[in-house]
């Protein structure tokens, strides 16, 4: 696959605050890219500046493989990006928002209504076309955050946090139109989130601290560079668990044992055959990845 982005030497300074220090990444087209960091490591100020938002200090960003400070029109065009914070005029309806968003890339008349019957199919909202958006719930919001995003087709959608605070059925319908988009339109996902199990789906993630990346890889790269493998013993007693010799937590009806990789588990339950009668064994979580790395624990959702 061919880089859609590529960021390098990417530097930002707020005052003293060296918010991105020497930022180099490339992201692949088509694929699900994770970029994770707590509030405060850059994830914003890189995005501000992918976008077009914000005036970098130095270093090169390159979208399909045009430098954004020569084409800045042409490239924004190409990108979709969905906000933490909703962008929608709460007084005007949900048709209106998205046909004056549209109206900005040229998208009128049976283009608009064509497009609109797309999106509203895809993501579920055309019962609500006439409802002011400020009279939306919050998993309603984002589905039109989503729509107007995606009025232009996109090369790439930019999610900042697209999920935080949704029920998990509307969540789940998000999900299925990215992954559908990704599938039938090539497109490219840059995603930041603080849910593990989303950040686990990706096709590469780049853990961010301080404006500096600390880690980077897939995730089963960063699962196996930076956790060890746990065993789940059932229908054992303590004392069998304590002849193992190993690091063990007790759970409620089970001992949950911590190793260094897959490689000791299976020696360990070659050599103890009459222990491991009932047992499971479980990788690392990104939440382990995130931590070990950072030393910071990433709010959010269960991890994987």
């Amino acid at each position: 696959m061919t880089n859609i982005i590529e960021i390098k030497q990417l530097n930002k300074r707020f005052g003293p605050v060296h918010a991105v220090r020497d930022l180099s990444f490339q992201v692949k087209e088509g694929e699900l890219f994770a970029f994770l960091g707590v509030n405060g490591a850059g994830k914003s100020t890189t995005i501000n500046i992918l976008c077009g938002q914000l005036a970098k200090d130095s270093g090169q960003v390159l979208i399909g493989g045009a430098d954004l400070d020569d084409r800045p029109d042409s490239i924004k065009r190409e990108l979709g990006v969905v906000f933490q914070q909703s962008v929608l005029d709460a007084p005007l309806s949900v048709r209106d928002n998205l046909q004056s968003r549209a109206a900005l890339y040229g998208i009128t008349g049976a283009a608009f209504q064509q497009r609109l019957d797309e999106l509203a199919e895809l993501l579920c909202f055309r019962e609500l076309l006439r409802r002011p958006v400020g009279k939306l719930s919050g998993g309603q919001r984002r589905r039109i955050d989503i729509a107007r995003a995606l009025l232009h087709h996109p090369r790439i959608l930019i999610l900042d946090e697209p999920t935080t605070g949704l029920d998990p059925q509307t969540r789940k319908l998000l999900w299925n139109v990215i992954d559908r988009l990704r599938r039938e339109e090539s497109m490219t996902v840059f995603l930041t989130t603080h849910y593990m199990e989303e950040a686990a789906e990706a096709d590469y993630v780049v853990i961010l601290d301080s404006g500096s990346i600390c880690a980077e890889g897939t995730p089963l790269e960063l699962k196996n560079a930076h956790t060890g493998d746990f065993v789940t013993l059932y229908g054992v007693t303590e004392q069998e668990v304590q002849a193992l010799g190993v690091a063990y937590t007790s759970l409620r009806d089970a001992y949950r044992l911590s190793l260094q990789n897959t490689a000791e588990a299976t020696a360990l339950i070659v050599r103890h055959p009459e222990i491991f009668r009932d047992y499971e064994i479980t990788k690392g979580k990104m939440d382990d990845v995130f931590l070990q790395v950072t030393g910071k624990k990433l709010e959010g959702g269960e991890g994987k």
